[in-house]
This record gives structure tokens, C-alpha cells and sequence, in this order.
């Protein structure tokens, strides 16, 4: 059988290297790069679901092609979920991990509550019709930063059940567990359904 094209509504290194090691050899991935489309695509929604589905839109309306765009964030329990939608910005414009967690470190204080998750959605255009698919996964944030491996928040995020930061993880074991792991694996499925891939 062959390959199905399929493009990734992003330019970020660190997903698209992410996704290319979850998707493996069953589809031709192409970045936005790729596909010639420069444009900043603005994420204006309030929710993770709305900001996905308005890059695969945009991509898809412009191109149509297969998409598969998402939009990720940390939770916190009592920063009433904070930041959010604002993950990547949350340290001010130009983004900056360094500037994040800095911030995130400051508003949490002392807090004995500690409770976050990392949450995903994707949306996939295949074949002209959106299908959407979730991730989670409940950590605590820790007090100093451990890891260099990810990126982002990864450093001062221990999923529950480990005892080691996202940082601290090679690829292969924090895919298989995180939120962007689990929603790819449910798209996966739904995918090889659809088409019988094996």
C-alpha cells in the first residue's frame, strides 16, 4: 500500500520529531515548511480544541490536504489551570521555556498543591472530514527543574506512577505515556481502521 501524504500543522521541531517517531513509516509527513505555507497561522481560541481546529482549518482550506494539527498545554490544579491555552506564551512574546517556567515557578509559590496534567487535542482532516482525538496525563510539577531530554515544561513535570521528570525520559518511554502519545495512538487506530494499514 502506498503512503498517505499527510501534513503536520506545525513548524515546531521538537513536535514534529515527536509525531514522526509515533506515526513511523505508514504515512508521508509534511511539515508546513514543506508544503510551502509560511503564514502565522494566529491560535485565537479559548480552548485546545478550537485552536487545533483553526490551524487544521486554515491548512486545510488553503491546501487540501490531510492535516493533523494540535494544540497542547499544562494544567495546574491551583492556578486554576493555568496556563493553559497560553502554555507556550505564557512568559511573554517572543516564547521562551526558560521565561515559562520562571513564571510558572513564581505564581505557584509555596504551594503544597502541586497537582497538573498535561492535556492535548488533535484534529485530523482526512479525507475532508475533521475528527478530533484527546490526551491527558495527571503529574505533579516539581520544585527545581531535572531532565534534558523534551522541551517545554518537561523538566518540571513527574508523571503520576514515576518518579522521574518528561526531561528525564527517553523518546520512546514518554510517548508511550504522555498526552500527545496517547491522542496520536487513538488517531492511530482510527486510522488503521479506516484504511486497513498495517
Amino acid at each position: 500500500m502506498s503512503k498517505i501524504q499527510i501534513c503536520l500543522a506545525t513548524n515546531n521541531p521538537h513536535k514534529v520529531l515527536e509525531l514522526q517517531q509515533m506515526l513511523g513509516n505508514t504515512f508521508d509527513l509534511k511539515t508546513l515548511n514543506e508544503i510551502g505555507c509560511f503564514d502565522e497561522i494566529e491560535e485565537t481560541g479559548a480552548t485546545f480544541e478550537e485552536n487545533s481546529k483553526l490551524k487544521a482549518d486554515y491548512v486545510f482550506n488553503k491546501y487540501a490536504l490531510n492535516i493533523i494539527a494540535d494544540d497542547s498545554g499544562l494544567e495546574v490544579e491551583t492556578l486554576n489551570n493555568e496556563p493553559g491555552v497560553f502554555s507556550a506564551r505564557y512568559g511573554g512574546i517572543p516564547t521562551n521555556h526558560e521565561k515559562n517556567i520562571s513564571k510558572l515557578f513564581l505564581n505557584l509559590g509555596d504551594s503544597k498543591n502541586r497537582n497538573a496534567k498535561f492535556r492535548t487535542v488533535i484534529t485530523l482532516i482526512f479525507e475532508g472530514i475533521t475528527y478530533f482525538f484527546e490526551g491527558e496525563i495527571k503529574g505533579t510539577i516539581l520544585s527545581n527543574k531535572r531532565g534534558n531530554e523534551g522541551f517545554g515544561y518537561d523538566s518540571i513535570f513527574m508523571p503520576d506512577g514515576f518518579t522521574v521528570s518528561f526531561a528525564e525520559m527517553d523518546s520512546i518511554q514518554k510517548n508511550k505515556i504522555s498526552h500527545r502519545g496517547i491522542a496520536i495512538q487513538k488517531m492511530l487506530n482510527f486510522l488503521q481502521s479506516k484504511k486497513n494499514i498495517e
